[in-house]
């Protein structure tokens, strides 16, 4: 029976583009696949026909050859290794291509996964700690205790008992880390299960590690937190995560740093805020008043005659340090007045004294009173 022309085979033109061949063989291949199909004939047929077709077509020079020659161009063996050009795949090399594409990040992750798990690179590893906000602004050092694996003493971090050969290439997979195995038409790929994806054996492992050079253990750190850290920060501490397999590298530790509230102050960027509540008289009189400040020191603050519950009064540069900066931010003291409470007669007396005086002089209350006059022509309007 005479084959099909490619292009025909893969449903596209001959001008397709590579992505346009990608496509369609990928659509194809899925709907004829023999798993898909058990017992098909026919559809093991097509798949055999989409692989042949897509081996020859994904090749710049393999397509060149057929659009001037068609079949004849790889009669007689010219299509390398049979049909598909395989090298022994049966699905031919395309079919590998899509399969690592479309199905590579499950089970062992992917190609790149694999090396990652081959390489042995040791995992990274999280911790918290909990700082005052005086901490925050003045920098602090603090331990941390962290459960992780740390390189195996007895062997030096190899695996391999002392004094005997360290790691070998794994005679199983070569030092690729996997092998191959065919069942049926599908081509499956397994981690090695005799090196277990890392591509090296040791024959002698070593007692204490078990060959994996590195055992359990806590470590105790000490982190170096910068003056200015702002709550939910990371550092990260490099090379001090989880022992890498025989002798690869560490991972990383990562530090999340989360600040406690304060009774007294609170903090937006780089700027802090501190609340003083002041009694009626000193608002009406002014005076001055001595705050805290978050080093630990005072500030002292003049208070205007007059001062009005909101107003805020600001401290240049004694906010907090601007990380990777020489900026500082600065403080404000934001007032609020007290009414007072639990009067005795006499300071009841004297206060309605006052409010009367006041009423009949005006102009003591300037908000109050021009709020009523407004509100007073808003009655009026809707009077007329």
């Amino acid at each position: 029976m005479a084959k099909r022309d490619f292009y025909e085979v893969l449903g596209v033109s001959r001008e397709a583009s590579e992505d346009e061949l990608k496509k369609a063989y990928r659509k194809l291949a899925m709907a004829h696949h023999p798993d898909r199909n058990q017992g098909d004939k026919d559809a093991e047929a097509k798949f055999k026909e989409l692989n042949e077709a897509y081996d020859v077509l994904k090749d710049a020079e393999k397509r060149a050859a057929y659009d001037r020659y068609g079949h004849a161009a790889f009669e007689g063996g010219g299509g390398g290794g049979g049909p598909g050009g395989g090298g022994g795949n049966p699905f031919g090399a395309g079919f590998e291509d899509i399969f690592e594409e479309m199905f590579g990040r499950f089970g062992s992750g992917g190609g790149r996964g694999r090396q990652r798990q081959a390489s042995g690179r040791g995992a990274d590893l999280r911790t918290s700690v909990e700082i005052g906000l005086e901490e925050a602004f003045a920098g602090a050092k603090k331990t941390v205790r962290v459960p992780s694996s740390v390189s195996c003493e007895a062997c030096n971090g190899t695996g391999a008992e002392a004094g005997s050969t360290a790691a070998q290439t794994c005679p199983t997979c070569q030092g690729a880390g996997k092998v191959r195995a065919q069942q049926g038409f599908f081509l499956i790929e397994r981690t090695c299960p005799t090196c277990g994806g890392q591509g090296r054996i040791i024959k002698n492992p070593c007692k204490v590690c078990q060959g994996a050079g590195r055992v359990q253990r806590d470590r105790t750190l000490n982190v170096s937190i910068p003056a200015g850290v702002e709550d939910g920060t990371r550092i990260r501490l490099a090379g001090e995560g989880e022992a890498g397999l025989r002798g690869a590298p560490a991972g990383d530790l990562y530090v999340d740093i989360s600040i406690r509230q304060h009774p007294l102050f609170q903090r937006d960027g780089a700027n802090i805020f501190v609340r003083v509540p002041l009694r009626m008289t000193q608002a009406a009189l002014g005076g001055a008043v001595e705050v805290p400040v978050v080093d630990g020191g005072r500030a002292r603050v003049t208070i205007p005659a007059g001062t009005q519950a909101g107003d805020q009064f600001r401290l240049r540069g004694k906010g907090f340090s601007v990380l990777r900066s020489a900026a500082r931010g600065d403080m404000y003291v934001q007032v609020s007045v007290e009414t007072p409470q639990n009067l005795t007669q006499k300071q009841r007396e004297l206060l309605e004294q006052f409010e009367a005086e006041a009423a009949k002089a005006g102009r003591t209350s300037p908000e109050s009173e021009g709020f009523f006059a407004k509100v007073k022509e808003f009655w009026d309007g809707l009077a007329r």
